[in-house]
């Protein structure tokens, strides 16, 4: 694989929050990126060498981002994978349109898992009111029911419970397809971000807690309060699914850890993650550099922590609290560019660093 030097271009896809901490981490190494996404005035345009606003689909745009970069990645995961198709012919895009296709599908996703014998949820696959109702009877209650594609951040899902009417619950799908997973019973939800590089090599940050409001990640803990036992099955789960996936760039993988110690996976995420924010202060190599790294053929960075993290997400007003956040000078803010808080919407997080000896304080 050609290693593309300081001085290259990266090409990304996507203009979130994600993209932004990418192209800071990219100009400190020495890179120049491009970024190409739909809105004006993004959080990754506002901190890159040259951004495209364009949608995803628009071919001229693509080719003409495609000729201007040496590599091409994304932040975002629900890009057509037509759009990885055309670009590949055109560049080298990491990851591939293969690591997408299985990812941006939970019937995929959860049957590639299960088929390198890791455990999941149990599901069924839904596609209409009678498959829902013949799920119901293999699964039982409670069970959630979630949209097979572009569900995130609890949109796209709703909790079944012997009382619900599975015709509204449909009708709330509208009809889209979907699975119907078992409700599990887990006593935390940790992720393990995991890189690969065009050599094959592999590098896992330590498992993370990660604590939720409102389906929204609002406090990650690093490392996860959890035995070292799953803390060796987490990274080994999330290093053989980065290898079986043939992944070149960063994953995360989600999972639930049982009230009996048992590992399942939840989601895969195939880019940086919300949960690794904490790694811009507390590694040697953030995500973000991490990933610039695999991308450009690179040797993989050090992913071990110097120091335990509480991460905190700002949404909506949330915001408002830069002023009295910056009045504590152990707080690392980060904000994001956004001109509107709205509610759900993430402005920006903070970062807190412990000592290796002591558990990190939400």
């Amino acid at each position: 694989m050609t290693v593309i030097a300081p001085g290259g271009h990266i090409g990304i896809l996507g203009d979130g929050q994600l993209g932004r901490m990418m192209a800071i981490a990219a100009a400190e190494m020495g890179y120049f990126v491009h970024v190409f996404g739909p809105e004006e005035n993004s959080p990754a345009a506002q901190v890159s060498h040259r951004s495209t606003v364009a949608a995803y689909g628009d071919k001229a745009a693509l080719e003409t981002f495609a000729k201007s970069v040496d590599v091409v990645t994304l932040e975002f995961e629900n890009i057509p994978t037509d759009t990885l198709e055309f670009l590949n012919a055109l560049v080298p895009v990491r990851p591939n349109a293969k690591v997408l296709e299985i990812t941006q599908d939970r019937l995929y996703e959860k049957s590639f898992i299960n088929n390198l014998g890791i455990g999941t949820a149990t599901f069924a696959n839904v596609e209409s009111i009678d498959e829902l109702v013949a799920a119901i009877k293999q699964i039982k209650l409670p069970a959630i029911l979630k949209t097979r594609r572009l569900g995130y951040d609890g949109k796209g899902q709703v909790k079944i419970t012997g009382s619900s009417d599975l015709d509204d619950v449909w009708k709330e799908m509208k009809d889209a397809p979907s699975i119907l997973e078992g409700f599990v019973n887990f006593k935390m939800e940790i992720s393990v971000i995991v890189a690969r590089s065009t050599q094959g090599e592999i590098a896992c940050y330590c498992p993370v807690e990660n604590r939720h409001k409102n389906h929204i990640l609002d406090i990650t803990l690093a490392p996860a309060d959890i035995p070292k036992r799953l803390v060796d099955k987490a990274i080994e789960v999330a290093g053989k699914i980065a290898a079986k996936i043939d992944l070149v760039g960063m994953i995360a993988v989600e999972m639930f850890v049982t009230k009996d110690n048992q590992i399942l996976v939840n989601e895969l995420a195939p880019r940086p993650h919300n949960s690794g924010h904490w790694t811009i202060e507390g590694c040697a190599t953030s995500q973000f550099k991490q990933i610039i790294r695999a991308v450009c053929g690179l040797p993989l960075g050090q992913p071990e922590r110097h120091s335990n993290a509480v991460m905190t997400n700002l949404i909506g007003d949330d915001v408002e609290s830069w002023g009295a956040l910056l009045e504590d000078p152990e707080n690392s803010l980060h904000l994001y560019g956004k001109a509107e808080a709205r509610e759900g919407r993430k402005m920006g997080h903070v970062t807190k660093l412990f000592p290796l000896n002591q558990k990190p304080k939400a």
